[in-house]
């Protein structure tokens, strides 16, 4: 039930929905699929589409093939319509990009940082006011992806850079919107970076579809989240599911978290640095790990095996249908996937190995913690109260479009193009 009780909250109600399958598609599907999927009257929908049109919210372009008769039409993005700003904030760098209905990304900048709070975090928001202030009201808020467990309210802890309960919202120095405003440029939505990939994951990815799905990302350290029904379970404060930070492969180092025998000791860059003797922690180091990854057989069936041993183990506890693997544990599972296996499988329970679960590299790469942040925005939006916001301000809109480069093409180190 969708709650509707008269006509206007049911048009409202279904202009969301419409806006909502457009965006989770990727704006690929034609107006007949959606009012198909939807259950719409064709009639219904053609007066919906025309009032997100005169809106400012969707721009029909001919479909790239079709049959006999008038072109068949596919609903995406308007030309001046709503951007989310997303943020990738990696241990040594940040990315921005504006994202459109449908999810695709133009990247706005890039830029290196020192691995403090003030460097990071106040040029970053420096960058978000110059795009809000240049885009106006067509950016709906601003999602930020950051590499440690984030409290409520926006308090993160990133142990290898010694972060601790660093106020992002504070440092961003990004004044909130007024209540009930529609400029200012949208809320600020703060994230765990796994966990906005584990969301991507689940919407346009291998998880999508997947009931209870395994999501592991491995960057410096690594991260790893259990995802039920499209949702990253994030516990009572924000900060749950930090497996990375639980002893699966018998370690005995110190962590900078302040545990014994982190799984993340054993799986990723720093791990990489330090198999072949190279300084590791501060978020340094990205193109050493990177040759170490590509050069090293050693040094990456070190890491696989430590991956595997503690995937078996989340399997056993969760029992997933899936385990999905981004950053760099797309490549440990291209390069030693058999010895990944090899570790996995004898760490099984029985009944587990009898029918275990999928596990392979994210579809997205690099990308899922930047699309993630985008969700976070998207799903804001996407309510009748974000569609009247918009409403009542569209007419302010005249503004460019970025030039459309996919986040594909990101210039991040250690990312590599298509």
């Amino acid at each position: 039930m969708n709650g509707a009780t008269t006509s206007g909250e049911l048009r409202a109600h279904n202009r969301v929905r419409l806006l909502r399958a457009v965006h989770d598609c990727g704006a690929t599907r034609t107006r007949s699929q959606l009012t198909r999927d939807l259950r719409l009257a064709r009639g219904t929908a053609s007066v919906l589409v025309a009032g997100l049109v005169e809106d400012a919210l969707l721009h029909e372009e001919p479909a790239p093939e079709h049959g006999r008769g008038r072109p068949t039409l596919v609903p995406g993005p308007h030309p001046r319509g709503p951007l989310a700003l997303a943020v990738d904030v990696r241990e040594d760098a940040w990315e921005l990009a504006a994202c459109e209905l449908g999810g695709r990304a133009t990247v706005l900048a890039v830029r290196p940082h020192d691995g403090t709070p003030e460097d990071a975090l106040g040029s970053l928001g420096e960058a978000i006011a110059a795009e809000r202030e240049r885009l106006g009201h067509r950016v709906i808020g601003a999602g930020v992806a950051l590499a440690g467990p984030v409290r409520h309210g926006g308090l993160v802890d990133i142990a290898h850079l010694s972060w601790r309960s660093v106020d992002v919202p504070h440092l961003l120095g990004l004044a909130p919107p007024a209540a009930g405003a529609a400029g200012g440029g949208g809320p600020v939505v703060v994230g765990n970076d796994t966990a906005f990939a584990a969301v991507a994951e689940a919407r346009r990815g291998r998880l999508r579809g997947v009931r209870m799905g395994l999501h592991l990302h491995v960057d410096f350290d690594l991260g790893g989240v259990l995802v039920v029904d499209g949702r990253p379970l994030g516990g009572a404060s924000g900060t749950g599911a930090e497996f990375g930070h639980m002893p699966l492969t018998g370690g005995e180092r110190t962590c900078m978290c302040g545990a014994i025998g982190c799984w993340g000791m054993d799986v990723g860059a720093n791990a990489l640095l330090r198999h072949v003797g190279l300084a590791a922690g501060g978020g340094r180091g990205r193109e050493q790990a990177e040759h170490v990854l590509a050069t090293s057989e050693e040094a990456v069936a070190a890491n696989a095996r430590a991956l595997g041993r503690g995937i078996a183990a989340l399997v056993n506890a969760h029992d997933p249908e899936a385990v999905t693997l981004s950053g760099h544990g797309v490549e440990l599972y291209e390069r030693a996937g058999d010895i990944l296996m090899a570790a996995c499988e004898p760490g099984l329970m029985a009944i587990r190995r009898e029918h275990p679960p999928r596990i392979e590299g994210s579809a997205l790469g690099w990308r899922g913690s930047l699309l993630g942040a985008m969700e976070s925005v998207f799903d804001a939006f996407l309510t009748p109260e974000g569609l009247d916001r918009w409403r009542a301000n569209h007419s302010d809109q005249a503004r460019d479009t970025p030039d459309r480069r996919n986040v594909m093409n990101s210039t991040l180190p250690g990312e590599s193009p298509p």
